[in-house]
């Protein structure tokens, strides 16, 4: 885990006075902290989005990057299974004009083109600051379901390995993690050394990170990833 990198990073999000990074740095920072993520680019335009795409091999997923979008779906700012280069182009042009629709004064950084990871169970994995025991690691189903089901689990933070584990059988989807109706069973290690490196995350800048959430995390036979993140700072940075 690279701490002294990640601090840079927060560094220089509040130094633009911002208290919430894109989803972009909010990736960067899980891949410094050691969190498997897609592969991915920022594409600046239309031309560098199809480029990106070619890269990384079809399908992707394009989001808008914004400071002031943090919750892409709600604002029409995501597009999914994109296929072709004309579906690249078209796709890069809607969403930078939705966004500029939903919100006029946003400032865009460009479209966010992601490797599309095959489906798998779909997990939620976060932190959030108690007020009485400080960062608190969050396990359950994701997706929809978050929503849907609240089947979720806390553990104060730094985690064992044992904890982790642990909370995989408090939720109540836990079956979907050994296989069922046919899927094939997920990585329980990787699953566990993500919750793990999050909790240390979490507790080694207490003082500075408020929130994370990463939802979904995809979850397969072999090894778990990140597709999106949410990750925002404490107003004042806290002893």
């Amino acid at each position: 885990m690279d701490l002294t990198a990640i601090r840079r990073l927060l560094t220089a999000v509040r130094q633009e006075g911002r208290l919430a990074l894109t989803e972009p740095e909010a990736l960067a920072v899980l891949d410094l902290a050691g969190i498997r993520v897609t592969r991915a680019g920022v594409a600046g335009t239309v031309t560098e989005a199809v480029a990106l795409a070619r890269e990384l091999g079809f399908p992707v997923v394009m989001k808008i990057v914004s400071p002031d979008i943090l919750h892409k779906s709600e604002a029409g700012g995501v597009r999914v299974g994109v296929t072709s280069e004309r579906e690249v182009r078209a796709a890069y042009r809607a969403l930078v004009a939705r966004a500029r629709a939903v919100r006029p004064t946003a400032a865009i950084r460009g479209i966010l083109v992601q490797a599309q990871v095959a489906a798998g169970v779909e997990a939620i994995v976060g932190s959030t600051t108690d007020p009485q025991f400080g960062p608190v690691v969050m396990f359950g189903a994701g997706g929809l379901l978050v929503e849907l089901l609240g089947d979720v689990t806390f553990r104060v933070a730094p985690l064992t390995r044992d904890d982790a584990a642990d909370m995989l059988a408090e939720i109540r989807a836990t079956k979907l993690l050994d296989g069922f109706r046919g899927q094939p069973p997920v990585d329980r290690a990787a699953l566990v050394d993500a919750i793990v490196r999050l909790g240390t995350l979490a507790y080694e800048l207490r003082d500075e990170i408020r929130e994370v959430e990463v939802n979904p995390l995809i979850l397969a036979r072999e090894g778990v990833t990140a597709v999106d993140a949410l990750l925002t700072l404490h107003p004042v940075a806290v002893a």
